[in-house]
């Protein structure tokens, strides 16, 4: 798989099914961190997904802990509106995880900390809007992606 998208404590159902399917159109490989703000089986999410959940590449966590401690040796990339670098100078390549918070306040405030050297944002050029939609954003992030892989 070229891409990981991976979404901490997903909170949208909606937004958790469009990535599914985005997951799957551009071949990624989708990592959900619990606890979630919905039910998986949750007819929305389903709705968003389509008929496509079944074949997604998906792997769950119990938590943000799991997570790190199961990836802890894999390259990561952070988004967040605090990123001083723009998306598009992300050193993308194979099998690169891209970590996105949840659709109410982003990543985790000790992970912004953490790993603020390796923090991007997406441009906004308006003052008016404060972030992206979380499913919108992991697009835009994805095949700028797949648009530098499918160069190297």
């Amino acid at each position: 798989m070229p891409l990981n998208i991976v979404l901490i404590e997903p909170e949208i159902p909606n937004n958790t099914g469009n990535i599914g399917r985005l997951a799957l159109a551009s071949g990624s490989h989708l990592h959900l961190v619990k606890p979630f703000g919905f039910e998986i089986d949750d007819s929305r999410l389903k709705r968003a997904g389509l008929d496509y959940w079944q074949h997604l590449s998906v792997t769950y966590y119990e938590n943000i802990e799991a997570f790190f401690r199961i990836n802890k040796d894999q390259t990561m990339v952070f988004l967040s509106s605090h990123g001083s670098k723009n998306h598009w100078d992300i050193p993308f390549e194979d099998d690169l995880f891209l970590v996105f918070g949840k659709e109410s306040v982003g990543l985790p405030k000790p992970l912004l900390q953490e790993h603020k050297n390796l923090l991007f944002k997406i441009p906004l050029y308006s003052k008016h809007v404060r972030s992206l939609n979380l499913a919108n954003a992991v697009s835009i992030v994805v095949y700028e992606g797949l648009k530098h892989l499918s160069s190297l």
